[in-house]
C-alpha cells in the first residue's frame, strides 16, 4: 500500500504581495478584492456638477464603522486650553458652512502606470464633487484654545486595520496653518443629507484642495500637538518615492487635471467609443489643488484646441469646459489636459512613482465615428 503524506498534497498558500510593490502582468487576487470594495465614479456622471453619493468614487482602507450617533463623541485635546467632548446635537448646534469640494483618491491613475504598484487598482475616474455642510475646524479649535508651540492637529477615525504590519485606527495630520484655515469643515452632511455610512458618518473631515487621504472619516477624535505626527497613513503611506529604501516627500495637494465625458456609446467590454459622424459637443470638468484651473485644451488626433471654460462652483471645486466638435469617420483619439493658475499643466507621460501617488496624466480616449 502506498502511504501518503497528506500534507505534501495539501495546496500551499501563495505568497502574498506587499502593498506598493511594483508588479507587471494581470490584476493580483488582492487587487481585485480592493476594485471590488472601493468604486469609482463613472465618466459619465461628469456631466453633473455636484456627484450623488453613489456615484462619488469610494476609499476605504479598513472596515465600515457601524456607528450608533447617540453614543458617539469627538474629543477634542492635546496642546489646548480648553479640552472638549462633543455629540452630534452639540455640534449642529455651532455654526454651520457649506462648501463644494472636489475630492480625489492619490492614488488615481495608478492601474496605468508599468511595473504598477501594488494597491487600489483605480484607473482614472477616483473623483467626486460634492457640498459638505457641517462646523469649521477653525471655530472649533478656537473655542478650545490652541496652545503657542502647536504644530500639526492630528485626525484619527474609528476604522481599525493593519496596514504595513502595523496595527492601527486610520490616523492623519495637518499642518497648524492648514487645520486654521476657514474652509476647512468637519461635515456631517453631504450634498444636504447626512452622510451615508461609506463617506464617514456621523463626521468626517473635508480638506478642500488635498487628495483625499487628508479628509479622514468617521472622525472620533482630534489632537493638537507639538511635535510633528509620525503614524504609518503619514510617515510611510502617501508618500512621492523613487523606490522602497526612499523617503520620499509628503503627499499634499491635489495635481492639476482634466477629464473628459467620453462621447457617444461604449463597447461593453472594451469601453471603446462609437457615434455618428456630425456634430458633437465635447465637454469635461478641470480641477486643482493649487486654486483656479485657467485653461483647457482639447486634443483632437495630437491637434490641439481651447476649450470653453465655464464659471467654478467654488475655490477648490472642479469647472466645466466644453469645445464643438464636427466628428469625421474613421479612428480618433481624443485628449484634455488642463492648466492652472501656478502654470502647471498636466503631463503626457506619466513619471512613475513607488506608491502610485500623484498621477495626472492626459486622458486619451479612443472613438470609432461611423
Amino acid at each position: 500500500m502506498n502511504h501518503r503524506n497528506p500534507q505534501s498534497t495539501r495546496p500551499q498558500p501563495a505568497p502574498v504581495p506587499d502593498v506598493g510593490q511594483p508588479a507587471s502582468g494581470p490584476l493580483t487576487r488582492e487587487e481585485l478584492q480592493l476594485a471590488a470594495r472601493n468604486h469609482s465614479m463613472p465618466l459619465e456622471a461628469l456631466r453633473r456638477e455636484v456627484t450623488p453619493p453613489g456615484l462619488h468614487y469610494v476609499l476605504t482602507h479598513f472596515d465600515i464603522p457601524d456607528q450608533d450617533v447617540s453614543s458617539w463623541r469627538l474629543r477634542i485635546g492635546g496642546a489646548v486650553g480648553r479640552a472638549m467632548e462633543l455629540g452630534m446635537a452639540a455640534l449642529r448646534r455651532d455654526p454651520a458652512i457649506t462648501v463644494p469640494v472636489t475630492l480625489e483618491c492619490a492614488g488615481n491613475g495608478r492601474s496605468l502606470l508599468e511595473p504598477r504598484p501594488l494597491s487600489q487598482p483605480w484607473v482614472m475616474e477616483a473623483v467626486g464633487t460634492a457640498h459638505w455642510t457641517g462646523v469649521p475646524l477653525a471655530y472649533l479649535l478656537g473655542r478650545a484654545g490652541v496652545l503657542p508651540g502647536a504644530v500639526e492637529v492630528v485626525f484619527t477615525g474609528a476604522d481599525a486595520g493593519i496596514q504595513g504590519g502595523v496595527p492601527q485606527r486610520y490616523a492623519r495630520s495637518l499642518p497648524i496653518r492648514e487645520a486654521l484655515r476657514p474652509d476647512v469643515v468637519l461635515a456631517y452632511k453631504m450634498n444636504g443629507a447626512d452622510l451615508p455610512p461609506q463617506h464617514g458618518y456621523p463626521l468626517r473631515l473635508v480638506v478642500p484642495g488635498w487628495y483625499g487621504m487628508a479628509s479622514v472619516k468617521w472622525l472620533e477624535s482630534i489632537h493638537v500637538a507639538t511635535a510633528p505626527f509620525t503614524g504609518y497613513q503619514q510617515q510611510v503611506a502617501y508618500r512621492y518615492q523613487s523606490s522602497a529604501d526612499d523617503d520620499g516627500t509628503p503627499v499634499s495637494r491635489i495635481r492639476v487635471r482634466s477629464l473628459m465625458v467620453p462621447p457617444g456609446i461604449p463597447d461593453f467590454f472594451t469601453r471603446r467609443r462609437f457615434l455618428r459622424a456630425g456634430p458633437v459637443m465635447l465637454e469635461g470638468r478641470a480641477w486643482s489643488g493649487e486654486g483656479a484651473v485657467t485653461a483647457v485644451e482639447v486634443g483632437i488626433d495630437g491637434t490641439w484646441l481651447p476649450a470653453h471654460l465655464d464659471k467654478p462652483a467654488g475655490g477648490f471645486a472642479w469647472r466645466r469646459w466644453s469645445l464643438p466638435w464636427v466628428a469625421d469617420r474613421g479612428e480618433h483619439v481624443l485628449a484634455c489636459r488642463a492648466t492652472d493658475i501656478t502654470g502647471a499643466t498636466q503631463p503626457l507621460e506619466q513619471n512613475w512613482n513607488f506608491q502610485g501617488m500623484g498621477n495626472n496624466v492626459v486622458q486619451r480616449v479612443n472613438v470609432t465615428v461611423e
